[in-house]
């Protein structure tokens, strides 16, 4: 393996001193822009690296911030980063993505190794596993800059971003009863979250509004994946009273809904079907699945805004909450 070029190597390769290289490499006043240019020059020939981490030991700082989530193959997720990272570039940061696939100990083996890594600050959304949060208040007690987003926790006190996952899910059972549908089946995950409990609230707030009875076997907690989609609805259609509308977790398990609705012969809005997240296939399956829309785009750019106020006045302790988005389509027009 060849040796790494370091500043000793370009200052003996151009006869200089290795205090002028490094002034030069950080654009110090004090070097020429001619001998600056010469340094640059060597230093791409020689393909030198600077040594982030030795530069940060010396700061303090890296520039550098840390985000872990539970997927970044979820588009959900994506976007937030994409939007997330777009506002920390503008202020000259970058950031060093970990993802957690849902599992409590990945999450915290990513907050070790970004705490290692020396980042300084990070955000981070939780996984499903994670019930108890004392890793994450490490975070805090090393004094990082600390947000959390969207899988929030009710024990962290710390600046959050959220959408209001409550009403959530009372508007998505609200639509569907204002559509015809009365028989309504709620289909998540089986993993007690705040966030998914609020849904689930409010989606039995919206029955008893509305004088309809909530009947216990229209609830399955499992997974949110297609494949659980398609057993709920198997069982679901399996029982006497079958259900004319269903509420699936996200939108994975809402088409896995209605991929075994159709096989059943129930195409939607037949039997009515409403997801969460609004992932863009959303809007193009057959029929178009209505959904709601957590607004990924607008919760990357908070948690960017909201980490840039934290880094400047570490005491803040806001919690945004975003406004959930009905999006209507087809999959639940109405059973008539």
């Amino acid at each position: 393996m060849d040796k790494k070029t370091t500043i000793y190597d370009i200052a003996k390769a151009l006869n200089t001193t290795v205090s002028t290289v490094s002034r030069a490499l950080n654009n110090s006043p004090l070097i020429s822009e001619e001998t600056r240019k010469a340094i640059l020059k060597k230093a791409n020939e020689l393909n030198y690296r600077p040594n982030k981490l030795a530069s940060s030991l010396s700061s303090g700082k890296t520039n550098i911030i840390g985000v872990i989530v539970p997927s970044a193959n979820i588009q959900f997720f994506s976007s937030v980063i994409h939007s997330l990272e777009k506002g920390l570039k503008q202020a000259g940061y970058k950031i060093l993505l970990y993802q957690s696939n849902e599992s409590l100990a990945a999450e915290k083996e990513g907050i070790e190794t970004l705490l290692e890594a020396q980042v300084d600050g990070l955000i981070l959304s939780l996984s499903l596993e994670t019930k108890e949060v004392d890793h994450i208040k490490k975070i805090q007690a090393e004094g990082k800059p600390l947000v959390v987003f969207d899988r929030i926790h009710q024990d962290l006190k710390v600046p959050m971003v959220s959408i209001d996952d409550h009403k959530a899910g009372y508007i998505a059972t609200q639509h569907l009863i204002d559509a015809g549908y009365k028989k309504i089946a709620y289909v998540s995950t089986r993993h007690k979250t705040y966030i998914f409990d609020a849904r689930f609230r409010g989606y039995t707030d919206a029955l008893r509004d509305a004088g309809i009875t909530l009947e216990k076997e229209y609830i399955i907690l499992d997974e949110l994946s297609i494949q659980a989609g398609i057993r709920a609805t198997e069982r679901l259609m399996k029982i006497d009273n079958k259900p004319d509308a269903i509420i699936g977790g996200d939108d994975f398990t809402a088409l896995g809904i209605i991929k075994a609705l159709s096989e059943l012969g129930f195409v939607p809005p037949k039997i009515g079907v409403i997801g969460f997240a609004n992932q863009t296939f959303s809007e193009y399956i057959t029929p178009s699945l209505s959904t709601i829309d957590q607004q990924a785009t607008q919760m990357g750019r908070e948690c960017a805004a909201l980490f840039l106020r934290l880094m400047a006045d570490n005491a803040i302790n806001e919690h945004i909450v975003l406004e959930p988005i009905l999006r209507c389509r087809a999959s639940s027009s109405g059973n008539s």
